[in-house]
């Protein structure tokens, strides 16, 4: 990477609220919600199905104005989306006609970055997904693994401060998801950009983050954050310990709670 070890951004969500027109009508899909992200740090938010998780990310990421409530990022207002914040999906979104090397490097190319400096970073990139080898492939050659590492990489070309994922796994068979759970860890150690990861997953948000947000049914609020006191680096072994761990059973009561 550019830097040694960088020091992620702070993600603060204050009072956000969203709704959506319905008919003659509205619906809330969140209300109030106040979430922040250390720097650095690794966020899990789980929450029932139309919970607004992924309202939430967008609304993180810039694209889409709440009703009410702000985002900074480290102090500063977002109103639109930024090269601070990447913004990874559950289906990677690729450009089909471009190679791996040519979506990654499409971020570079709309900021502007001129062709050395592109082809450097591209480099540095495609060794952090281990794509290197990759690099003329077209999305269609690629496992569904694959192409999630390709997105990865497009979202941290700009070098974000904070890295939104929105399930970024979940389509994936598990051996696939446990595998590129850990690569996403490595990626976070090797980058030091904070997270703000949207999970259905119970160990998944143990094994990736430093705290778990819980939000309530619809409309969205937080019912509870828990700290997650394993230590790091972590492993598959940490992963079917979290399945049955204390920490795993509250997270759980307080879903089970949450979509009462």
């Amino acid at each position: 990477m550019s830097d040694s070890k960088r020091t992620g951004g702070r993600l603060e969500l204050r009072g956000i609220a969203v709704s959506f027109p319905r008919g003659r009508d509205v619906l809330p899909v969140l209300d109030g919600v106040d979430v922040t992200v250390a720097p650095g740090e690794v966020v899990a938010l789980i929450g029932p199905n139309g919970s607004g998780k992924s309202t939430l990310l967008r609304v993180a990421a810039g694209l889409l104005p709440p009703n009410a409530g702000t985002v900074t990022l480290d102090g500063e207002r977002i109103t639109e989306p930024t090269a601070g914040v990447g913004l990874v999906f559950q289906e990677p979104r690729l450009l089909p006609w471009r190679t791996v090397a040519t979506n990654v490097a499409y971020p570079l190319e709309l900021a502007g970055w001129p062709r050395p400096r592109r082809t450097a970073r591209l480099a540095e990139l495609l060794d952090l997904v281990k794509l290197t080898e990759w690099t003329g492939a077209r999305p269609a050659q690629l496992s569904g693994g694959m192409r999630q590492r390709v997105a990865l990489a497009r979202a941290l070309a700009l070098e974000p401060r904070v890295l939104l994922l929105d399930e970024p796994f979940s389509a994936l068979d598990a051996l696939t998801r446990e595998r590129l759970n850990l690569e996403l860890l490595e990626l976070w150690h090797a980058t030091g950009t904070s997270a703000l990861v949207v999970t259905h997953s119970i160990p998944e948000a143990i094994l990736l983050a430093d705290r778990v947000v819980v939000l309530s049914s619809r409309p969205g609020r937080v019912v509870a954050e828990l700290p997650v006191d394993v230590p790091r680096p972590r492993t598959l072994a940490t992963l079917d310990d979290a399945v049955v761990s204390p920490l795993a059973r509250a997270i759980r009561e307080r879903l089970e709670d949450a979509a009462a």
